[in-house]
Parts: structure tokens; C-alpha cells; sequence
């Protein structure tokens, strides 16, 4: 057997979490020695595969000596460090961007943001109902996933996952400024006229749902779209040789997505075209 070298190890960080003295591996965030003491912090724009973008503002907490509140996700955990994450000042930052966002974009696909808006009280309907929203029908123009800008929180996980960060296609960005501001491909064409590969990395990424598979979309927008009835399954994409990890999403005994685990060490939850959208052919005898 070859012996797996060992990473240079990392010194431990000391600082005080919520009066609590805690330690973590120095480059750690606030967010990661957070999640190691088992305290829910809300986010929405960091990924576990990504450099944090600071975009959300959703898990931001309160930093003794720090003029403003800090976003968790990104501020690394330094030594001698007094954090707090459940001031009231930073509970009712959370609650106002919430409401932000809940009353600007359609957040009923993004997994537990009901269940965030219930915490911390948030009632985006306060802000009436002529809050500006884009209001526009999603766009179906390819058979393998929908891009709804009604769910978009222009978080900029899928422009890094298609840019230097994964995919190195760079078909997606940001187009437009302020509220016209909106993940585009170039000249704002169709997706089958750009430079999209279709690899769904974007989709891997996506916080709220406003991407996704065209088969979960058709599916819930007839109403059989049941995650608690469903099955993941992992396996090897049996395409070629690279050895990527599928997990396939199974309901009714049909696979309806397919994923990538984030702990693989050959796929980091990316895949290409084939491994994400080529399973038909496992349901279909013909």
C-alpha cells in the first residue's frame, strides 16, 4: 500500500464563543468554529466547495471591539477573539435581511428559509405589496434545467463554480447594476447560444432553488415533487475512467436528479454533462 503523506499540521486558535472558550485549526471562520460547537448559523451564499463571497449578509454576528457586525462565513477566528451570535443586534440583522430578501424573491424552494423566517420572526409582507420584485416566468429554452431569476438572491455561487473557481468556462456573470442586476450568459442570449457546457455545477451551487433540473421543475409544477419520498443512492459514473461519485435522487422508483457528494476528493460535488443529466437511458428500455 503507498502511505498517504499527512497535511503540515495547523496550531489552534483560542477565542471566546459565546463566553464559552472554544478552539479551532487556525484559518478556521467564525462560521466553522461555529458549526463545531452545534450552533445554527443562517446562510445563504456560503458553499462548502467555495471561497466565501460575502454576499448574504444572513450570518453575520457580533465581534467584541468590531465598529460593525462581521459576516461569520468569511472572518477567520484569530486568537484572543470575543464572539457573540445571539446579541440582539445580531438577530435582528438577520431577521431585516430576511425580510429583504423574502419580500424582493421567491424564497419557498430554499431549503430551511421557511424555517429561518419562523426564527427570527421576519414578516417580509410589512414592506407591502408593492415591494419591488422581478416578476418574470422562468426560463425553459434547454431540456436539462430552468433558470428562475424570481429565486435569485445574486449570491454569485454560480458565476465563481462556472468561473476560475471550478469550471473555467466563465459562460455566466452579472449583468445589468442595482436592481436590474441579474446572472446572465453574454448578450443575454439563450442558454443553448452561449458558452454553457451544461455540466450543472451552477445548479450543484444554487442556495434557493433558482436553478434547477428541468425535472424537478416540471415535477413540482405538477405537484408530485416529494423529497421525503425519495432515496440517494451514491455510486461511480460509469462514463469513463475519472471515477466521479454520483448520488442518485430516487423517487417512485425514477431517478429525478443526480448529485455529486462535496467530500469526494475526485469531484468536489462537480460533474460533467454526462454524469449529471445522462441517466435516462437507466429507465428507459428502448
Amino acid at each position: 500500500m503507498t502511505a498517504i503523506p499527512l497535511g503540515v499540521p495547523r496550531r489552534l486558535v483560542e477565542f471566546t464563543l459565546d463566553g464559552q472558550e472554544a478552539r479551532v485549526p487556525e484559518g478556521s471562520t467564525i462560521l466553522d468554529a461555529c458549526r463545531a460547537a452545534g450552533k445554527d448559523i443562517p446562510t445563504l451564499c456560503e458553499g462548502d466547495t467555495l471561497r466565501p463571497k460575502n454576499a448574504c449578509r444572513v450570518c453575520v454576528v457580533e465581534v467584541e471591539g468590531s465598529r460593525t457586525l462581521v459576516p461569520a462565513c468569511s472572518r477567520k477566528a484569530e486568537p484572543g477573539m470575543e464572539v457573540s451570535t445571539g446579541t440582539e443586534r445580531a438577530r435582528h440583522s438577520r431577521k431585516v435581511v430576511l425580510e429583504l430578501l423574502a419580500s424582493s424573491v421567491d424564497l419557498s424552494t430554499t431549503p430551511r428559509g421557511a424555517g429561518w423566517l419562523k426564527e427570527y420572526e421576519a414578516k417580509p409582507d410589512r414592506f407591502g405589496p408593492d415591494a419591488a420584485r422581478l416578476n418574470e416566468e422562468p426560463k425553459v429554452d434547454n431540456e436539462l434545467y430552468v433558470r428562475d431569476y424570481d429565486k435569485c438572491i445574486l449570491c454569485y455561487k454560480c458565476v465563481d463554480a462556472c468561473g476560475d473557481q471550478w469550471q473555467n468556462t466563465f459562460a455566466i456573470s452579472v449583468a445589468g447594476r442595482g436592481f436590474d442586476a441579474r446572472i446572465a450568459v453574454e448578450h443575454d442570449a439563450p442558454l443553448t447560444d452561449s458558452a454553457c457546457v451544461y455540466c450543472g455545477n451552477c445548479i450543484e451551487v444554487c442556495p434557493t432553488g433558482a436553478l434547477s433540473f428541468k425535472s424537478e421543475f416540471d415535477m413540482r409544477a405538477a405537484g408530485t415533487w416529494d423529497e421525503s419520498a425519495q432515496t440517494e443512492t451514491t455510486t461511480v459514473c460509469a462514463y469513463c475512467g475519472v471515477g466521479c461519485n454520483l448520488t442518485l435522487h430516487v423517487q417512485d422508483n425514477e431517478i429525478v436528479k443526480v448529485t455529486s457528494p462535496h467530500d469526494n476528493p475526485v469531484t468536489h460535488g462537480n460533474l460533467c454533462i454526462k454524469g449529471r443529466f445522462g441517466y435516462q437511458h437507466v429507465q428507459n428500455r428502448d
